[in-house]
């Protein structure tokens, strides 16, 4: 039973992550037309066509970031690329965050409402913009995109663009030469299908869809599975926060509420959260109650669109919880301080791989000494074996008899045999903590070690680091005790090589946290055993 331990650690940390992917975190697929009727007018419109939207022409926009295209149709951010970061499948091309095509469709959108003036602009405006091409040159770009007339109230739509910032501005000017004052509504959504991200693979799958932040309520996730049922538990209301649409690795995010800046909201009814799906589409918006403009006046508002990677270093500065969206799921309570860990260990080497080694022998010395106890155990029960053998030649067929004097050897020895079971249960939670916290951080996406290892967000092109881990968990087995029944000893041996496969297609990173813990567990069951015998020998010779 005891060389079955390793073993049984991995069969359950393994069981309990994949078994969590499968059965409860919500799967990718192409949602059916939704029953239920479109709410909230404009905001909720969508094209007959689900897979297209309307387009006009392109305005194309460039910083040292990010390469934006806006359609005149709506002014809507149709394509956004991260010039930073490599797209999942072709490395040559910048990750494609937003897209309007054929295959897929992720959009940032916004509008006007208005019972007092429906002529206000919306995602199905036609604007107009000076120019069709723009380049950041200096620490700031604007990009202005000018409505029809509206009876009287005249609106521009304008895009804020900073240098080495992810961060874009969306400001109303809105001007009212009318005779009757308006009280607009500016919606601020993004509209997204259901297909999983670039690159996500069976071993990779983590939470995509829509979020909500607020101080009261902190963060809901609610996904496209629930959207399409009407189904959601998510705050309504609120007087800050944000609205986004996260997935591995990146994310965007509509910001009520800045962390240096005050909130857009006017009070506790002035703003709403709206997640709804239509026609295989899903849709998370903030709805925000402008001030009533008086003829003659004129409101600037500007609510900040993020669009970019989930850098806990750049997400964290933004608004109060968007660190939340770096989606740890059950095991935030784990993960998050290793992560945290894991960044104050990058500051200090400046490389996450070095990062990475050295939280593997910070746990490693934090648990020392349950995994020595644990150690302890096992090889009290391996110094033990022979006599088992012994035991059992002796005894034969007659188990009752056999138990009783394996129970008495225990019992002489002071040796638990369920000694080392315990140690490594407690360990699991923070070996899935671990998991999560390296597979869900972007900081490793494209981030370098040594030689050839320049992505431990990607599988070791070589698999040099997956066959170090299948050496070192099968070299580990000859450290336990050996089962009694020989079948059993050639399958301890035959299923570390079987669970190792799976680490063939795991991110390099979290291959080398296993690789490295693996040889810190094996030199310290070593020095124990050793140790054990040692002991053993010399309580013979006295």
């Amino acid at each position: 039973m005891d060389s079955k331990r390793l073993i049984i650690f991995v069969l359950l940390s393994v069981g309990i992550l994949f078994g969590w992917n499968e059965y409860f975190m919500p799967k990718h697929s192409q949602q059916q037309a939704a029953k239920a009727p479109a709410a909230a007018g404009a905001v909720n419109a969508q094209p007959a066509d689900v897979n297209k939207l309307i387009r006009g022409q392109r305005i194309h926009v460039k910083t040292d970031l990010v390469e934006a295209e806006i359609d005149t149709v709506g002014g809507d951010l149709r394509s956004l690329a991260l010039l930073k970061h490599a797209a999942a499948e072709e490395h040559g091309k910048p990750f494609q965050l937003f897209e309007d095509d054929a295959k897929r469709t992720y959009v940032a959108q916004t509008g006007l409402v208005a019972a007092s003036n429906p002529a206000l602009p919306t995602h199905k405006t036609v604007f107009t913009s000076a120019q069709s091409s723009y380049q950041l040159t200096g620490d700031k770009l604007e990009v202005k995109l000018t409505a029809p007339d509206a009876n009287g109230v005249k609106v521009s739509k304008v895009y804020t663009f900073t240098k080495g910032s992810y961060e874009i501005g969306v400001r109303y000017d809105i001007v009212n030469g009318g005779a009757a004052p308006v009280a607009p509504t500016a919606y601020y959504r993004l509209l997204r299908d259901s297909q999983a991200p670039e690159g996500e693979g069976r071993m990779a799958h983590t939470y995509t869809g829509p979020a909500v932040y607020t101080s009261e309520h902190k963060f809901q996730k609610v996904s496209f599975d629930d959207l399409a049922k009407g189904k959601g538990d998510y705050a309504k209301t609120t007087t800050d926060g944000w609205v986004a649409m996260v997935q591995h690795y990146f994310m965007s995010a509509w910001i009520l509420k800045p962390l240096d800046a005050a909130t857009v909201c006017k009070d506790d009814k002035s703003c709403r959260f709206e997640l709804t799906e239509t026609n295989g589409l899903n849709s998370a918006a903030a709805l925000v109650d402008y001030a009533t403009i008086a003829p003659g006046k004129s409101l600037s508002v500007s609510v900040p669109l993020y669009a970019g990677p989930e850098e806990y270093s750049i997400i964290s500065k933004l608004a109060d919880g968007m660190e939340y969206a770096k989606d740890f799921g059950i095991f935030y309570i784990f993960s998050s301080p290793l992560f945290w860990l894991l960044v104050k260990l990058h500051s200090l080497v400046n490389n996450w791989g070095w990062a990475i080694i050295l939280l593997t022998l910070t746990i490693k010395a934090v648990f020392y000494p349950l995994t020595a106890a644990s150690y302890r155990s096992m090889a009290k029960m391996k110094a033990l074996a022979p006599r088992l053998e012994r035991m059992k030649e002796q005894y034969g067929d007659d188990r009752m008899k056999f138990q009783q004097a394996v129970m008495e050897m225990y019992k002489t020895e002071k040796v638990n045999p369920l000694g080392g079971c315990l140690p490594m249960l407690i360990q699991i939670p923070v070996f899935i903590g671990l998991y999560w916290a390296l597979l869900a951080s972007v900081e490793l996406r494209g981030a370098p070690w040594v030689l050839w290892y320049t992505d431990l967000a990607r599988p070791d092109p070589y698999f040099i680091l997956p066959v170090l881990m299948t050496a070192t968990m099968f070299l580990q087995t000859f450290l336990n005790p050996p089962p009694a029944d020989p079948m059993q000893a050639k399958m301890m041996k035959i299923m570390p090589l079987a669970f190792s496969a799976l680490f063939f297609f795991f991110p390099a990173g979290l291959v080398l946290y296993y690789v490295v813990n693996n040889v810190l567990s094996m030199s310290q069951q070593w020095y124990i055993n050793r140790n054990i015998n040692k002991q053993s020998k010399a309580a013979l010779q006295s």
